[in-house]
């Protein structure tokens, strides 16, 4: 029982740091995000070891379903109206942001000496995107507006483009190396997908008609932890993608549950306690460490990934002619990179694993860069946006 008791203290003390890190956020202008990836840094491995190993173990748990929430969230934003009004900008700007960054990080670090398969699985993973940090940093703003919808509607499809173009990736690379065709790897990528979007539909459809029945057409929190764990436990089962499906399922009931007034009030009062959790966990898991293994080429990485968003937020918000203030802008407020990004280089270092080492180095490397410093900068996205339309 002491190992619980150990843990129930730790979650304890994990919301009263969640507080803390809300209400500096609120005088200081710090996103939460980042304060709360501090904190797990100081207190976890990399720092004081202070988390125990019971609170750890539930970290991946707690991650499946506060990033379900979030896909959940960022599908309610795919209303009709707003693909109506944004469409257009959300897909020419993400598929952008995904090309530009894919060319300026695998050209670079080919550059740099990086061999060829190593340097194109590199740039497909560079190509990934934090959706939780992202969407909370917006929500801590209290961001509105063109731009604010269009770039939840890119961080809630990033996702679906960032599997196709690393399976796509890994079907090249084994094409240069000779190491196979790849062609399964893209199948199953795709196959998954496909799934994943199913999975949502049989999910949001009959929520969208049963869920707010209940309760004067309001869902009620039962209802959503419904949804958002039914979702993540069928996506683990069948090993598909919670945040496609999540955003699937999320984006079939706000447009088809007419009788709700607020679909995801109920998520959005769950969240924050997931959200407080994950992200110190997700700091006290990073290896800080790693910014010390792969030197030159982990500051090439981040240099590059860093342009290939700036020139590719621009150039995809200028061929979708948004206006003028907010095109400088989408490439940084798409920065942040964490889980999706891990993910994608333990597989890539599966199947290549001569060179896992340095694909899993410089990931988790670039993962501590970009958790911390990326919701920073999409802060200042979003108050630059702000301040140019005033």
């Amino acid at each position: 029982m002491e190992g619980y008791a150990s843990a129930l203290i730790a979650l304890g003390l994990l919301f009263a740091a969640g507080l803390g890190a809300d209400a500096l956020g609120r005088r200081t202008r710090l996103p939460r995000v980042t304060l709360l990836l501090a904190c797990g840094l100081i207190a976890g491995g990399p720092g004081l070891d202070l988390i125990p190993a019971t609170l750890k173990e539930i970290y991946p748990v707690v991650t499946v379903i506060a990033l379900t929430m979030v896909a959940f969230l960022l599908g309610g934003e795919l209303s009709i109206r707003t693909l109506r009004q944004h469409g257009r900008a959300i897909v020419v700007i993400s598929l952008a942001v995904v090309m530009v960054t894919l060319l300026v990080v695998g050209l670079g670090l080919a550059a740099l000496g990086v061999p060829v398969a190593a340097a194109v699985m590199i740039a497909a993973i560079a190509t990934a995107t934090d959706p939780a940090a992202t969407y909370d940093v917006i929500r801590q703003t209290g961001s509105r507006g063109s731009f604010t919808r269009t770039l939840k509607g890119i961080v809630a499809i990033d996702d679906a483009w960032g599997v196709m173009v690393f399976a796509l990736m890994v079907v090249t690379a084994q094409a240069l190396t000779g190491a196979g065709s790849g062609i399964e790897v893209l199948a199953e990528a795709l196959a998954e997908i496909a799934l994943s979007l199913l999975l949502g539909l049989a999910i949001g459809l009959p929520g969208a008609l049963l869920t707010g029945r209940l309760s004067s057409g309001e869902p009620l929190r039962i209802e959503a932890l419904g949804l958002v764990f039914l979702t993540a436990g069928l996506s683990l089962w069948f090993d598909l993608s919670y945040l496609i499906a999540g955003m699937t399922a999320g984006a079939v009931i706000v447009n088809f549950a007419r009788h709700h007034t607020r679909a995801f009030r109920e998520i959005e009062h769950l969240e924050w306690p997931f959200m407080i959790i994950f992200f110190i966990l997700a700091g006290a898991t990073l290896e800080a460490q790693m910014l010390w293994t792969v030197g030159p080429v982990l500051v090439g990485y981040i240099v590059f990934r860093l342009l290939g968003r700036l020139l590719g937020g621009w150039l995809g918000a200028t061929l979708a002619g948004v206006p003028q203030a907010e095109r400088v802008w989408y490439g940084p407020a798409l920065l942040p990179q964490a889980g999706v990004a891990i993910g994608m280089a333990l597989i890539a270092g599966e199947v290549f694993p001569d060179h896992a080492a340095m694909i899993t180095a410089l990931s988790i490397g670039a993962t501590v860069v970009f958790e911390l410093a990326g919701p920073l900068v999409t802060e200042r996205a979003l108050r630059g946006v702000q301040s140019a339309s005033n």
